[in-house]
C-alpha cells in the first residue's frame, strides 16, 4: 500500500480526475503519489500542482535550482519526511553535479549544522528555513533583516519563504497520510 487512504488509479478515474491527473504528470509521464493522494478531491490536486510549480519550478525564480532543491531537502530532513527527501535530495545531487560536494552538504544538513557546508547568503537562507520550519511562532522581522544584510532582495526572500512554506505543507500532507514512494519514479530529472 502506498498510503493510508485510497488513491484512485488512472483506469478508475472520472473524466474530471483524468484531466487533473494529466496536469500533474511528471516529465516521466507518471503521476507521483504526492499528487495522486489528492485523487478523492481533485481540486486539491489542482491547487497543489499549481503551488508546487510556482514555488519550485517557476522560470522567474532567482534562487539557483540546485539550491532550491537543497532548501527543500533541508526542510524535509527537519520534518522527517522521507518521501520528499528521497525525491528532492536526488534532484539536488543531480543538479550539483558533484558527489563530493553533495556528501559534504548532506552530512552538514543532517547534523543541522549548515554552517559546515555553507556561508553568506546560502547559510542565511538555510538558517531562515530551519527556524521557519522548527519554530514558526517565533519568527520576527529581524529574521528577514538578517537575509537583507546578506544582500538578499525581497523577491528572493519571498521565493525562499514560499519554498519553505510549501515543503512544510507537503511534508505534513505526506507524513499525515502515510504516503510512500512505492510505484513512483523518484526524482524529477530523467537519468
Amino acid at each position: 500500500m502506498s498510503a493510508w487512504i485510497e488513491m484512485i488509479s488512472d483506469e478508475n478515474a472520472s473524466s474530471e480526475l483524468k484531466e487533473i491527473l494529466n496536469l500533474a504528470r511528471t516529465p516521466h509521464g507518471t503521476v507521483d503519489n504526492v499528487m495522486r493522494i489528492h485523487s478523492l478531491r481533485p481540486n486539491t490536486m489542482k491547487g497543489h500542482v499549481t503551488l508546487y510549480r510556482a514555488a519550485l519550478h517557476d522560470e522567474v525564480n532567482t534562487i539557483p535550482m540546485w539550491f532550491q532543491e537543497t532548501i527543500s531537502s533541508y526542510v524535509s530532513m527537519l520534518n522527517n519526511c522521507d518521501y520528499s527527501l528521497a525525491n528532492h535530495w536526488k534532484n539536488a545531487v543531480h543538479l550539483m553535479g558533484s558527489e563530493q560536494d553533495a556528501n559534504k552538504i548532506e552530512e552538514a544538513l543532517k547534523a543541522q549544522n549548515p554552517e559546515n557546508a555553507f556561508e553568506g547568503e546560502q547559510l542565511a537562507m538555510l538558517k531562515y528555513a530551519g527556524k521557519l520550519t522548527l519554530d514558526p511562532g517565533n519568527m520576527i522581522e529581524k529574521d528577514v533583516e538578517k537575509l537583507r544584510n546578506e544582500g538578499i532582495d525581497d523577491g528572493k526572500i519571498l521565493e525562499l519563504n514560499q519554498i519553505v512554506g510549501y515543503f512544510n505543507y507537503v511534508n505534513r500532507l505526506l507524513n499525515g497520510l502515510g504516503v510512500k514512494t512505492t510505484g513512483d519514479t523518484v526524482g524529477f530529472y530523467k537519468d
